[in-house]
């Protein structure tokens, strides 16, 4: 069975082969290519991956990839990662070329949110053996975008939103052009992928035709080793992987703070992923955005500096040690599907705190994995089933940072309960992660594919 796989940047086995750079992010796809091509000849597959590539690797025929003592084939395409809410033509043509070339039996589209998705629909003309992959859904993430932002924050625009064309309103905006597309892409394939109830919901929404399958991921390689120790880490600290614009809900953790710091005056938080208040020199102070301006005042006005770190980009194993080091993480975030972030924290079983939002309940359960806190719900978002009730915005944000410092507290006032939550964590993720079982459910509908599809 021939399978190749379309994703949204190149694997660092891949880019190490071709002699480029390479980002670590979504590692479990690494993890997963290995897997599929060490079992490759007991499964009968023959794995191909197209991916995004620079120009002088998009030409002609795939090439023979080394991986662990086997081979994958690679396909690069040209596209403007960084304007992903633009669609090219010439990208349709690229991929049936590709498709052409390697005939695969069935093309797994990992994720929606980029055009090659769609222009991967659109091309491939097998629909019935076309699988998507939902990892997150921006036509729904661009309805919760300003995440009780104040008005004057989401109207604002830095020099560098100026000069970078990219404020708010313009992400915002953004973020709505990728979700026509994406939504546009899942009505077109014949089969999905999903993992919670809140992608269940929006791909039986978007195409009741599609044949939904549920598969939970696999995490990175170094989160399955080591176990949180309460002995090993600072107390009183918080881990949080991102928070470089507003889905991610930062904010929310600042304003929150000096209630903490009042029960906890030790408390630290450190922030994983790209650092956008401007610390530093003078240069990246006039690179500030207006979310990152905004997270500066709120640093500023609360006097938290002093215990706010921005640690930059980590790689797993930095990742790793960071949640062992830390004594609680949160999900602060206003909508998610199921971050692996989360994910981890759970395998490592350290406590965790989460905003209620989007498919989290699927995979984290309030009061036996930690404490989940009443989080951001939108009136446009048809899974968050709520109306208008009347409440102005600062009202809810209060609400929502009332909420999320309530259950830091709590954690924190209760360490035979952080120990339980723990152990329970990571009982429960063990099993959602389990590699051995997800590669299992993989081929497994790759089976089924090609048997309905004869």
């Amino acid at each position: 069975m021939r399978v190749l796989w379309l994703c949204n940047f190149m694997l660092p086995v891949i880019a190490e082969q071709l002699h480029l750079g390479y980002t670590n992010k979504e590692g479990w796809i690494s993890g997963l290519a290995s897997m599929v091509l060490a079992q490759g000849k007991e499964s009968g597959i023959e794995l191909g991956i197209a991916c995004p590539a620079p120009e002088e690797f998009c030409g002609g025929t795939g090439r023979e990839i080394p991986c662990g003592g086997h081979v994958l084939r690679m396909f690069g395409f040209a596209e403007d990662t960084a304007r992903p809410h633009l669609y090219e033509k010439d990208l349709e043509r690229r991929l049936r070329a590709i498709t052409e070339e390697f005939r695969p039996d069935v093309v797994h589209c990992f994720g929606t949110e980029y055009p090659h998705t769609l222009a991967m629909c659109r091309a491939f003309p097998q629909k019935d053996r076309l699988l998507i992959g939902i990892q997150g859904l921006c036509a729904v993430y661009a309805n919760t975008y300003f995440a009780d932002l104040p008005r004057r924050v989401t109207g604002a625009a830095t020099l560098r939103d100026l000069l970078k064309r990219d404020s708010l309103k313009a992400q915002h905006r953004k973020f709505e052009e990728r979700g026509q597309m994406e939504r546009e892409a899942i009505g077109i394939a014949g089969n999905i992928t999903g993992r919670t109830e809140w992608d269940r919901h929006y791909a039986a929404s978007w195409n009741p035709d599609a044949r939904y399958y549920r598969m939970n991921e696999t995490l990175r390689e170094p989160f399955y080793r080591d176990v949180w120790s309460p002995e090993g880490c600072i107390p009183h600290s918080i881990f949080v992987s991102q928070g470089d614009y507003p889905i991610k809900g930062l904010h929310y953790l600042l304003l929150a703070l000096p209630r903490i710091r009042r029960s906890y005056p030790d408390v630290r938080v450190f922030v994983a992923g790209d650092c956008i208040v401007g610390q530093g020199s003078f240069w990246k102070r006039w690179k500030l955005s207006a979310y990152g301006a905004y997270l500066r005042e709120l640093l500023t006005r609360e006097k938290l500096w002093d215990c706010v770190t921005f640690l930059g980009r980590l790689d797993a194993e930095q990742m790793k040690e960071r949640y062992l080091k830390s004594g609680l993480f949160v999900c602060c975030s206003t909508i998610e599907n199921s971050p692996n972030s989360l994910g981890e924290a759970m395998l490592l079983g350290m406590p965790c705190v989460s905003a209620d939002v989007g498919g989290i309940p699927s995979l984290f359960t309030d009061g036996a994995d930690g404490l989940l806190y009443p989080g951001y719900r939108s009136e446009r978002n048809s899974f968050d089933r709520v109306s208008a009730d009347g409440r102005t915005e600062e009202e809810r944000r209060r609400e929502n940072v009332s909420a999320l410092a309530d259950a830091v507290i709590r954690m924190w006032s209760d360490p035979g309960m952080q120990t339980e939550f723990g152990a329970h964590a990571r009982e429960h993720a063990s099993r959602i992660f389990d590699r051995a079982e997800n590669y299992r459910r993989l081929m497994e509908i790759y089976g089924e594919m090609v048997s309905r599809g004869g």
